[in-house]
């Protein structure tokens, strides 16, 4: 009789360590319920516009089926140095300098994994995206978290991060415009970390991929367009949030040749290269989407107002989000923790969002709510927040 095995000991050790995605527990318990509304998935809810769609069909119909480039398409690169130059200023070679990657998911994943050793370190500002964390253990890094402070509206000062530096530091991980907070970094802010950067001799890797959905005149520095941080920055950036383009899954890094060269190998063994009608639809909406991009912007744009009011009117009080689609609500005046506030708000009133410790543990007290759903679904989620919150206060 063949004996039965413990398969839970094969497992690496590492991969045990990494927790599920704190986000998706509330997503399943809502797919088995009737009447949800949703402010959790970070996800446009526009369809890719129609031009978009169009290159990829007629991409199709000429048998555009083939592998590309590892790197990704050359006229595609072309197109995202072009709008590097024209937006922010810097000099990418398209040729040695950018790597097309099957969503900004990978492009962070095997960033880490082309520059760190076992036991090195990686600053992680918190509240952050989930996959931060989990990506650098994986890569065999040590991820170590920084808190940020309410106070600061979650921004990221070097003051927060001196205390963390060892001499195994080797890279800072930020994003920004931030999920889940929705805050951005003033210029005097970015050359405060690009300062620290350099005191300290780190790599920064930069997640830009809301860097187009700011609001209210503000405006995104590309981290990379700091005096002397090009060399010194990993770029990620993709298509998903500012031209709706999720499930194509196409993303990319810029960053100087020795880096690229390193992921690129990493890419080509694993991934090989980004789907070429994914790589087709993404030199359109390079070239002809920024029109479909600015009036998604907008209409965002009148979506985070009407939530941030309307969450402060239910006793919840936030500050302003200035860029993504997220804002940061604080619960504690609940007496309810974070995952007890969404657990029992999905349970009452259907509303699914996402508990702040998903994000680090100074999310804690925090909720995440996403504002990419239409402002009919807004304004009854938040008239059902207010509903459990008032009662709450009541008991």
């Amino acid at each position: 009789m063949i004996e039965t095995k413990n398969w839970e000991d094969r497992i690496s050790p590492a991969i045990k360590a990494v927790p599920p995605s704190g986000i998706r527990r509330f997503f399943d318990i809502a797919a088995e319920m009737d009447d949800v509304i949703s402010l959790g998935v970070g996800e446009p809810d526009f369809v890719t516009p129609w031009s978009i769609r169009e290159s990829c069909v007629y991409g199709l119909e000429q048998g555009y089926t083939s592998y590309t480039a590892n790197r990704g398409l050359l006229e595609l690169r072309q197109e995202i140095c072009n709008l590097q130059k024209r937006s922010n200023n810097l000099d990418y070679d398209a040729k040695t300098d950018c790597l097309v990657t099957v969503g900004v998911s990978e492009a962070l994943d095997i960033a880490l994994r082309a520059i760190l050793s076992p036991g090195d370190e990686v600053l992680i500002p918190e509240p952050c995206y989930v996959s931060y964390t989990a990506c650098t253990t994986m890569a065999g890094g040590v991820p170590v978290p920084v808190p940020t402070k309410i106070e600061n509206d979650f921004r990221v000062t070097p003051a927060d991060l001196e205390p963390h530096v060892t001499e195994k530091t080797r890279a800072i991980l930020i994003g920004y415009p931030n999920n889940p907070t929705g805050t951005i970094l003033t210029r005097k802010e970015m050359e405060d970390l690009a300062d620290f950067a350099v005191k300290h001799d780190l790599i920064v890797m930069s997640d830009e991929i809301y860097g187009d959905l700011t609001y209210g005149g503000e405006k995104h520095i590309c981290f990379a367009s700091l005096p002397g941080m090009q060399e010194r920055t990993i770029l990620f950036n993709g298509f998903s949030k500012a031209y709706a383009m999720t499930g194509w899954r196409i993303g990319y890094a810029l960053a100087n040749k020795a880096i690229i060269s390193a992921m690129t190998k990493i890419h080509q063994y694993t991934m090989l290269c980004a789907p070429i009608t994914a790589q087709i639809a993404a030199v359109e909406a390079l070239r002809h989407g920024e029109k479909y991009m600015k009036k998604m912007v907008s209409e965002y744009d009148k979506r985070r107002r009407l939530i941030y009011e309307g969450l402060q009117k239910a006793g919840l009080s936030c500050f302003e989000p200035k860029g993504a689609f997220y804002i940061f609500p604080d619960i504690r005046s609940t007496g309810l923790t974070s995952e007890e506030f969404a657990e029992k708000l999905l349970m009452k009133e259907h509303v699914a969002l996402v508990p702040g410790s998903a994000f680090g543990a100074c999310g804690e007290g925090y909720v995440r709510c996403s504002y990419a759903t239409s402002v009919a679904n807004i304004s009854e989620a938040i008239a059902r927040i207010d509903h459990f919150v008032q009662h709450i206060k009541k008991n």
